[in-house]
C-alpha cells in the first residue's frame, strides 16, 4: 500500500483505513452536518466500513487515481479530504469533510491547500475542480479561499437525504 503523510502547520493527513471506522463514522453518520453531501450520510457502520474498504483498494493500487485522506489535528480524526485524478490524467477533483465540532478553525482550507500542493508538486496536477451543493456556503468559501473561479451552476444534483433535484455550484482553479 502506498503510504503518503502530509503535513501543514496544524495537521496531518494520513491514509484512510479501517482502523478509522469509529472516528468515520462519528461524521460520516451526522445528519445535520451531512445534509448537502451527496452520498453521505451514512445510515449504518457497514456502510462506512465498505468506504473504507474502497479507499484501502485505492491506496493499494500501483498509481492510485484517487487518494483519501484521514485528517488529523494532534491525536483527533476531525475529518477526511479527498483528491480524485479525472480520466483526463491532468485534473484532479477535491473534496473534504470535518466533524461538526471542528468546524470553523480553518482546518478545511488548510487542508485543501496541503491537497493542491501535494496534487501540483507529486502528480503533476495543475488543474481542479470542486463543487458542492449551492446553498453549502462553507464549502464555496473554502474553494473562494482557494483561489478558485465560479465556473457554473448546474440543476440535477441529488443528496442523499433531500427528496428534491438541486442546484449544484462548480468551481476550477489552475495553475
Amino acid at each position: 500500500m502506498a503510504y503518503i503523510e502530509l503535513f501543514t502547520e496544524r495537521l496531518k493527513l494520513v491514509p484512510m483505513n479501517m482502523s478509522f471506522l469509529s472516528t468515520t463514522h462519528a461524521y460520516a453518520s451526522d445528519a445535520e452536518s451531512n445534509k448537502y453531501m451527496l452520498n453521505l450520510p451514512n445510515e449504518t457502520i457497514e456502510e462506512t466500513a465498505d468506504f473504507l474498504k474502497y479507499c484501502e483498494m485505492c491506496w493499494n493500487k500501483e498509481i492510485p487515481d484517487s487518494y483519501e485522506f484521514a485528517v488529523f489535528c494532534g491525536e483527533d480524526h476531525i475529518g477526511a479530504a479527498s483528491l480524485s485524478i479525472l480520466d483526463d490524467g491532468e485534473t484532479a477533483e477535491l473534496g473534504w469533510i470535518l466533524n461538526r465540532s471542528f468546524w470553523g478553525n480553518g482546518y478545511a482550507i488548510e487542508t485543501a491547500r496541503e491537497l493542491v500542493r501535494f496534487a501540483s508538486e507529486e502528480l503533476n496536477i495543475k488543474n481542479f475542480v470542486a463543487h458542492c451543493d449551492a446553498e453549502n456556503i462553507h464549502s464555496e468559501r473554502v474553494m473562494k479561499k482557494l483561489g478558485m473561479e465560479f465556473a457554473g451552476q448546474y440543476i440535477g444534483r441529488k443528496n442523499r437525504i433531500s427528496e428534491e433535484e438541486r442546484e449544484e455550484k462548480e468551481y476550477k482553479l489552475s495553475l
